[in-house]
């Protein structure tokens, strides 16, 4: 094998890709900051048990392991940053009243979640702690448009589920061995059939709310009906009106609905959502509430967040033109070079053509130069 051959779904990232990622994560964080998030940089590698304390078995599958030299003990690089800002807030923060963070950094997997994902995700994501009203998840879901707005994504759309809909309807039902996991499955298959079997024996008024689901997807429509055929319990009715009060405030957005979508079911505690756009194949972004994400820190509290991939974000984006340049000479002569400092203090790009070079743009669109006019130094268009 050769020598330069990358891993599996591992890849160098060139000039232009580099750039657009760049400036990009440049515009998510200022755009985070704008909304009051502070920024926190979590390391890349924890002791297994610290990055892996209260996480399920898909993101344990998920981590690459390794022995520290110095220490002898696991490490694991990471998967996700979420528990990582959980910590964060739960233990070196420790603040009583509500806290921003946002973060972005490269996570790294174990398999890929698609056929043409990376294994190496550049994770942006944004989280509020300490609030349980709707108002912090209306704020994460307005930040999260507002990220793709600035990314120049057309035409987003909003699905919108809540997991403690298939948490109550279950949690009085006996759901020995794996049948809980096989109902999940069958719901986010949307197989009716598989999921009329698994169900047999259960209270009727149950089961035939967990068949309704199944086709409880589309527009504000499905939250009417979902009023009438869902199993009248507490928890169902507030997650209804949740999901509807949410929707209501979302202005500008198409925002669909589909109350058997269970991505995430162990991690979400209530409303979830995922935002989609034309030409990815996937959801953008995908957040939601997720109030047990402290608990394993010794820290219960409200939480509500998103996070997405800048690299996939950058996948489905309009490539950006070359950056426009100036053009200048390669002399000594100190009149020009500090012509070409002052150029680049106001934040020009200043390309010097080296001497055989002259006639070479890379990733740089050169459409002035600097050159020399009665002796003095100036620029103009080429």
């Amino acid at each position: 094998m050769s020598a330069w051959v990358l891993p599996d779904h591992i890849a160098d990232v060139l000039p232009s890709e580099s750039r657009h990622i760049e400036e990009l994560r440049r515009d998510l964080l200022d755009m985070a900051r704008c909304y009051g998030y502070e920024l926190v940089m979590p390391p890349m590698l924890e002791h297994l048990e610290s990055l892996l304390t209260g996480a399920g078995e898909a993101l344990d599958l998920q981590t690459f392991k390794l022995v520290d030299q110095l220490s002898g003990r696991m490490l694991g690089l990471r998967a996700d940053s979420t528990p990582q800002v959980a910590r964060i807030d739960a233990h070196l923060l420790n603040r009583q009243g509500v806290t921003r963070l946002c973060y972005c950094g490269p996570v790294l997997h174990t398999r890929v979640g698609g056929p043409h994902a990376t294994r190496e995700p550049l994770q942006f994501g944004a989280e509020i702690y300490g609030h349980a009203g709707l108002e912090a998840d209306l704020e994460t879901l307005q930040l999260a448009l507002d990220c793709l707005k600035v990314a120049r994504v057309q035409a987003p759309s909003v699905d919108l589920a809540d997991a403690r809909i298939i948490h109550a309807l279950l949690e009085e039902v006996p759901l020995p061995g794996d049948l809980a996991e096989q109902i999940h499955a069958a719901l986010a298959a949307k197989d009716s059939s598989g999921l009329s079997q698994l169900t047999k024996g259960f209270d009727e008024s149950v089961r035939q709310s967990l068949l309704a689901l199944v086709h409880l997807y589309g527009d504000e429509k499905v939250l009417i009906e979902a009023e009438k055929v869902l199993h009248r319990l507490p928890a169902v009715r507030k997650a209804l009106s949740n999901l509807k009060w949410l929707a209501s405030h979302l202005e500008g957005a198409k925002v669909t609905f589909d109350l058997a979508d269970l991505r995430g079911y162990a991690y979400y505690t209530g409303a979830r959502f995922s935002i989609y756009a034309a030409g990815a194949s996937d959801a953008l972004v995908r957040g939601g509430r997720y109030d047990e994400v402290g608990a394993v820190f010794g820290r219960n509290r409200p939480a509500t967040g998103f996070s997405l991939d800048v690299k996939a974000l950058v996948a489905v984006l309009a490539k950006l033109p070359l950056r426009a340049a100036i053009r200048a000479p390669w002399r000594e002569a100190a009149d020009l070079r500090a012509a070409i400092a002052a150029l680049r203090a106001r934040g020009e790009t200043v390309v010097c053509a080296l001497p055989g070079h002259e006639s070479e743009v890379d990733e740089f669109h050169c459409d002035r130069e600097l050159i020399q006019v009665a002796g003095q130094w100036v620029v103009q268009a080429v």
